[in-house]
């Protein structure tokens, strides 16, 4: 978990209710991809990802989907930065099967934002059925190592943000 966060703060386990994932699966899913990669590459420039390990995704399609919100993001690593791909759904190749990403991650939204702090790890929340990870195992592995590599940095303490436990 962060060392900023409050030693109470914890992120619970729940499910949006169904007619948000409804709704969000009717809305544009390009801004998902645009902000994760944001984000990603933002790690990429901080030297937070391991660099040997980036090498290995090269070329490479994700998907992350998140159950119930309705909403994915689809994107790819190329030169040495994440960048989205636009497309919806799954491109037919010219003898008409479906390309398949490489690697693709599903849960709810409480999974992942348990995952990004560190709350629980991508083997706990995949063995209890909160995360289903398909796709390339080798590069499943890979980026799960890399997951676990991170050293993420010590978050600004914000004036008001009480970080006793009550």
């Amino acid at each position: 978990m962060f060392e900023s966060f409050p030693k109470s703060f914890t992120i619970p386990s729940f499910k949006l209710p169904t007619f948000v994932s409804a709704v969000g699966a009717k809305l544009p899913q390009w801004p998902h991809a645009v902000v994760l990669t944001t984000g990603l590459n933002a790690a990429v420039k901080m030297r937070l990802l391991p660099e040997d390990s980036l090498e290995l995704l090269e070329g490479k399609t994700f998907l992350v989907e998140v159950l119930d919100t309705g909403s994915h993001a689809r994107f790819t690593f190329r030169g040495g930065l994440f960048r989205p791909l636009f497309k919806t759904g799954s491109p037919a190749t010219s003898e008409g099967a479906t390309v398949v990403d490489d690697l693709v991650f599903r849960a709810n939204l409480s999974a992942f934002l348990q995952l990004v702090a560190r709350q629980e790890d991508p083997d706990t929340l995949f063995f209890n059925r909160q995360l289903t990870i398909e796709g390339d195992t080798e590069l499943g592995l890979v980026v799960k190592n890399m997951l676990d590599a991170v050293e993420w940095p010590k978050l600004p303490h914000f004036p008001g943000f009480a970080t006793s436990s009550r």
